[in-house]
């Protein structure tokens, strides 16, 4: 008889790939999902993600303070 000897090493690698297949899947069709909502016009592209861009008029200088 031949018995399957799985180790701790093993199980660990098992759980992390279900782990990295289940955040895959989820960032893939979270993504797919608002690109598609897009396309159909259900959302516009500047209801999306936020930009971290900083322009002139979103800061306030010293003068502005006082």
């Amino acid at each position: 008889m031949n018995f399957l000897y799985f180790d701790p090493g093993l199980g660990a690698m098992i759980v992390q790939a279900v782990v990295a297949v289940a955040a895959g899947i989820l960032l893939f069709s979270k993504l797919t999902m608002y690109k598609i909502k897009t396309l159909l016009g259900f959302k516009t592209k500047e209801d999306g993600y936020d930009s971290i861009d900083i322009d002139e008029n979103d800061t306030e200088s010293d003068d502005e303070k006082k």
